[in-house]
Parts: structure tokens; sequence; C-alpha cells
């Protein structure tokens, strides 16, 4: 690594750090302020450009200035997660609890509370650190994977975070068998969410997301037939509580297990049908969908698509 690069690795690392040492004892207002004011600079340099891009894809009746306003509120959901997970450590247990509304939990409840463990398809919607912090006060404990992140100094710091609001969290790479870990945990009562709206590796499959293809991780339903578990879709958006905001998660029915086919087609079909669901709630409510990266097929890099289907 050069110099200079070590400087910005060094700077990177000591904001986050700053950020949660210092933004949980602003007033909440102040807070959310700083954070819609930084969304709406890096909006204007245009840093969202593929989270424009995404909802030009799913969005396509909306006139320019409409895709402008819809991925400016976009971008500030995305710095609103930032700010709550920088404030999430500060936060008590019961001002966890004041900030989430849940929908739908009665089937998964039944689950956990009869020993059993439950699979959660999440998209990047809301705030899922805050979800799963109310996870393990409320529901049962939560297992979940967690990207490697660049600076690892970066990643250590949010490892320790997740880690501090109880869950336990398995790294995407580097951490050995990451998928025996989760069958593992499916075995005991708890809740295993995971993101799954965007493919990470090469094992991902293809799906109709908002009538686009798009590529997406097979885990949670692999896991599921693998385990025998029940797959719930979860989907989380953000709501105005007073001078701030706070989460209602929403599990929605399982999906159903088809009763033939191979073990692939099986996944693919249990996949899809949480995708339809995160579909819907994408339509009709995308400023709480902040996903900055590639994950329609159209825009994916053609030669590494070829090399998963070899």
């Amino acid at each position: 690594m050069n110099p200079l690069d070590q400087v910005k690795e060094a700077l990177t690392v000591a904001g986050f750090r700053a950020g949660w040492g210092a933004l949980r004892f602003l007033p909440e207002r102040a807070a959310y302020g700083l954070f819609d004011t930084a969304a709406d600079l890096l909006h204007l340099r245009g840093s969202d450009a593929q989270l424009r891009a995404n909802y030009a894809r799913i969005r396509p009746d909306l006139t320019e200035r409409e895709l402008d306003e819809l991925t400016k509120a976009g971008m500030r959901a995305t710095l609103r997660y930032y700010c709550e997970a920088f404030r999430l450590p500060g936060l008590s247990h019961e001002q966890i609890r004041e900030r989430v509304r849940v929908e739908g939990d009665a089937p998964v409840r039944e689950v956990i509370d009869g020993g059993g463990s439950v699979i959660a398809f999440l998209g990047h919607l809301g705030n899922w650190d805050l979800a799963g912090a109310w996870g393990s006060l409320d529901l049962g404990h939560v297992t979940t994977v967690a990207e490697r992140l660049e600076p690892e100094q970066m990643y250590a710091e949010f490892l320790a975070f997740r880690e501090g609001l109880g869950m336990t969290i398995h790294p995407l790479t580097g951490g050995g068998d990451v998928f025996g870990a989760l069958r593992s945990a499916a075995k005991r009562p708890g809740i295993i969410p995971l993101l799954a709206d965007r493919d990470l590796t090469r094992r991902g499959i293809e799906v109709s997301l908002c009538s686009q293809p798009a590529r997406v991780a097979v885990g949670p339903a692999a896991l599921a037939v693998a385990e025998r578990r029940p797959l719930h879709p979860v989907t989380i958006r953000h709501e105005r509580r007073g001078s701030g905001w706070g989460i209602v998660i929403t599990f929605h029915p399982a999906v159903e297990v088809p009763s033939t086919g191979a073990t692939a087609q099986r996944v693919k079909a249990m996949t899809q049908s949480c995708v339809d669901v995160l579909g819907e709630q994408i339509l009709a409510e995308p400023e709480h969908w902040h996903m900055l990266q590639k994950v329609f097929t159209a825009d994916l890099d053609p030669a590494r698509l070829a090399k998963v289907a070899s």
C-alpha cells in the first residue's frame, strides 16, 4: 500500500471511530440533520449514480426530475442508516424497543419459542442493524453474515459493533465454512437474517426483481432447504418518530417449499418467492431501498457473468 492509500485508510477508520464515539451525544434532531446535509452534498456530487441507475430500472416511468427527487430521498435513507448505526451503541434497551414497530411476527415467535430456528430473507431496506439489535432483545439469538469491508480495520469496527449488540457474526469470506456455521446455528433456537438482494459470490442465481433480471444470493433458501427450516421474507422501512426516525419490521408469511423438483430448482423457486415480496415493497416505497451497488444483470460485468456460467 502506498503512503497516500495509507493516509486515506487511516482517515476513514478514524472517521468511523469518531462517529461511534461522538455522534451518539448529539441531540437526535441535530444528528439526523447533519447526515441529511451530507447526503444532499453527496447527491449534488453525483456520488449516488448507481443508486439512481437502480431506481431508473425499477421505475422507468419517472421523469428526470422525479428520478432525481427519488435518488435524493434514497441517499438520505442511506446516510440515515449510518447515522443510526453510529448512535445505536449509546441507546438503552428500552430506547431500541421504542424505535421498532413489528408486524407479522407471531409465527416466527412460535417457532423460536418452541426451540426452532427461522431463516429470514432481507434486502437493503431500512436499518437491518437496528432490526438485529431489537431481535437480540425481544425475539431470540441472532446469527448472520457480514461482508468483509476494506480497510480491514473498518471491518473490525463494524464486527465489534454488531457483536456488541448481541449478534453472532460470520464473515462472508476468510472465515472458514460459512454455510456450515449457519447450518449449525439453524439447529439452535434463534433467527438467521441474511441480506440477500445482491450476489456477493459466484454462486448466486438470476431472478426477476421488479420485472428486471437480477442476481441475488442463494444462501437463505439453500439453508432453509438443507435444514428444513421456515424461510420468511422480511422487509424494513423507516417511519417518522417525533424528532427522529424509527423502523417498521414486517415478517411476511413463510414461502412455500416445492414438493417436487431437484434441490437447485426448489431453492430457486423459494428465492424467487422471497424476491417477489421484497420487490413489492421496493416498488411501493423505493426510497427505503438503498442499494448503491450493481444488482441488475444488465449492469454487471459480462466477463464475470461468463465465468459464472462456465
